[in-house]
């Protein structure tokens, strides 16, 4: 079409300017996956959705506003595009053709010779395991969200051989770690089953468990005191109880109260 039956069809309310080259027909309210495609298909050959928007695409994160994240597979050319955030990677080898499925999930990805774009939803993207390490090597997202983002892509089974998991489930479990890396404390394990219950971190040696919660998802700290606490007490097992507000407003008496914890057992063992 030729920029004078453009310009036509613009002026008509027939076409909406998007990016350079690029219109909604009839009007101006792409969804999200039109809102990528669009911004694919103005960055030319050979480029793949990624970053952010990769990782919104694959469903490991909730949509998020800002600029739709683009790499090219060139170290130069034009650097700015407006709602578009550009990245250049050389090594990033165009796709032949698309995915048979327009759902096709590609599991395999990351560096070192293995796959690094497939196609979801007919768009051109990232595979799961590159846009987690693009992330990771970014400043793009703060931390708490890339961990959300790969403990999704954990929960929807992509193989992240590749990429290492502190094995928490929430933020306030990670935010715990923090304060046992940072106070020093001996490292536990994580999510471990205990009988029949599953527990946020466990001493075993000292039989010391730790949960964390969110106050307000409760009635008061009495809602803490549940069958899951008595029947860990009553097998032998020291359990303390931590609110978000207390992980992140109190993180020196948390390792005091744990580090205590553990000396106690330790005592009464010896």
């Amino acid at each position: 079409m030729g920029r004078a039956a453009i310009s036509e069809r613009t002026s008509a309310g027939r076409l909406h300017r998007i990016h350079g080259g690029v219109y909604a027909a009839g009007h101006r309210g792409l969804n999200l996956h039109g809102r990528f495609t669009a911004a694919v298909l103005a960055c030319g050959e050979g480029v793949v959705l990624s970053h952010v928007s990769a990782a919104v695409l694959w469903e490991l994160l909730k949509p998020i506003d800002g600029p739709v994240h683009i790499t090219v597979p060139t170290s130069s050319g034009r650097s700015r595009r407006r709602g578009i955030h550009l990245h250049r990677c050389p090594s990033l080898k165009p796709l032949q053709e698309p995915s048979p499925s327009p759902s096709y999930t590609q599991q395999e990805g990351g560096r070192g010779g293995r796959l690094l774009v497939t196609y979801r939803h007919s768009i051109p993207v990232t595979t799961v395991a590159r846009t987690l390490e693009d992330l990771n090597a970014s400043s793009l997202l703060p931390s708490h969200l890339i961990r959300r983002a790969t403990r999704q892509a954990e929960v929807k089974g992509y193989r992240l051989k590749h990429l290492t998991s502190d094995r928490t489930r929430s933020d306030l479990e990670s935010l715990f770690l923090e304060i046992v890396r940072r106070y020093r404390l001996p490292h536990p394990e994580v999510n471990v089953k205990l009988g029949r219950w599953t527990v946020d971190f466990l001493w075993r040696t000292e039989r010391v468990v730790v949960e964390t919660d969110f106050f307000t998802y409760h009635r008061g700290s009495v809602a803490f005191e549940d069958d899951h606490a008595r029947d860990l007490r009553s097998a032998g097992y020291a359990v303390l109880r931590f609110t978000d507000v207390q992980l992140e407003d109190e993180p020196g008496r948390v390792a005091a109260d744990v580090a205590r914890a553990l000396q106690e057992a330790s005592a009464s063992r010896s």
